[in-house]
């Protein structure tokens, strides 16, 4: 059973997804009350409603998180867009890997709340934008939409994979990813994007000539 624990000074929203996480790795998703998530992080329903509005906006606390880990990284530097996609995609699932069994109860659980499943899809959205950008591809206007959607499609095939790989490496959610990706490869709503430049590099990229405006 998930121990009492105070909040953590400094960052009490990530306190709240940990606590959450662990009792929904323990209990369920469900069946969670915030009041048992509450009591658990030694804070009050009000103290808690200061920090996140309702459940599934915990889990939208965790994806925050997610991007923010993903972004503190820096741009990826891989030489295509494959690569770089695949590195800041790995960043995620890294970043996601404390929370692997609460966040699986949670997705297990999702199907029951069209709420929750809305404002995920949403949000999922937002976060493959910010993903794109990480990796030099533009997100904007209706090509970014499109790509957006791809990579959302490759994130969430890819996900059950990362879900029941158990190695320390992540070797099985990379295999996977990198399939997925060169699958993709070839469209170019996914991979038109521009070659970031090297902090060495004198002259421009060579395809940076061909970039899509997007």
């Amino acid at each position: 059973m998930a121990k009492k624990t105070e909040p953590k000074k400094g960052d009490p929203k990530r306190h709240v997804v940990d606590t959450a996480m662990a009792l929904a790795a323990e209990r369920g998703w469900r069946s969670l009350t915030l009041g048992e998530i509450a009591e658990t992080a030694g804070m009050t329903l009000a103290e808690l409603h200061a920090v996140v509005d309702s459940k599934p906006g915990i889990l939208m606390a965790l994806t925050d998180m997610v991007d923010q880990a993903m972004l503190a990284a820096g741009p990826s530097d891989g030489d295509t867009p494959r690569e770089r996609l695949f590195e800041v995609v790995m960043r995620r699932f890294e970043a996601l890997q404390p929370y692997k069994d609460g966040l699986a109860s949670a997705l297990r659980d999702g199907p029951g709340d069209p709420v929750a499943a809305l404002c995920g899809g949403l949000r999922l959205l937002r976060s493959m934008a910010w993903t794109l950008e990480a990796a030099g591809i533009g997100s904007a206007g209706l090509l970014g939409l499109m790509r957006t959607k791809a990579l959302a499609a490759i994130y969430l095939t890819t996900m059950p994979v990362w879900l029941r790989d158990e190695g320390a490496d992540l070797g099985r959610t990379m295999a996977a990813l990198d399939r997925r990706l060169a699958r993709a490869e070839s469209l170019a709503t996914l991979c038109g994007g521009r070659r970031r430049r090297r902090r060495d590099d004198d002259e421009p990229a060579a395809d940076e000539a061909e970039a899509s405006p997007a």
